[in-house]
């Protein structure tokens, strides 16, 4: 009974194979010919499309002038006119201000290793000015200073506005 059941089931596999390399044959030979017939009908619809694009109404949008006779409405924080800012405005917007002494790059193995008495070397001689940093921007090179038993920093050159404009892009 085995021997039958493996012969049914080797047929059936048989008959299957039958069919799907029938199918595979069929599919094969209609692609070929198919594909051919595709790309020549889509080249002559883009050569067709490319004749008649001549006669679409296509037309460039106006560009608005931007520059010329508007005069700006006045906004509430701006002075006369909206032409000049107020500064009164933003004078008392908190900000803060860094000293850097140096800095430097360590693997974090040893940054886990540092304990009290540690000395990190910085990229910066001692006796080299500090920078002041105003949100993270240069503003300022200075020296500390101890007024009134507390650090403080006396400034000797002060970054051009321009400067600081400069690198604020880069």
């Amino acid at each position: 009974m085995s021997d039958s059941k493996d012969n049914d089931a080797q047929n059936e596999d048989e008959k299957l194979a039958a069919e799907w390399e029938e199918a595979m044959q069929e599919s094969g030979d209609k692609e070929e010919g198919n594909v051919e017939d595709e790309w020549a009908a889509a080249m002559a619809e883009a050569e067709s499309l490319g004749d008649s694009s001549e006669d679409d109404d296509i037309q460039s949008a106006p560009l608005e002038n931007f520059s010329g006779g508007a005069v700006p409405q006045a906004t509430p924080g701006l002075g006369t006119g909206g032409t000049t800012p107020d500064l009164d405005v933003i004078l008392d917007i908190p900000v803060t201000i860094s000293m850097e002494v140096g800095n430097t790059s360590i693997p974090i193995r040893n940054l886990l290793q540092l304990n009290q008495g540690s000395v990190i070397e910085l990229d910066r001689l001692a006796g080299e000015p500090l920078d002041v940093l105003v949100n993270g921007t240069l503003i300022a090179h200075g020296e500390v200073v101890m007024v009134n038993e507390k650090f403080g920093i006396r400034l000797t050159d002060v970054v051009s506005p321009t400067e600081r404009i400069r690198r604020l892009g880069s």
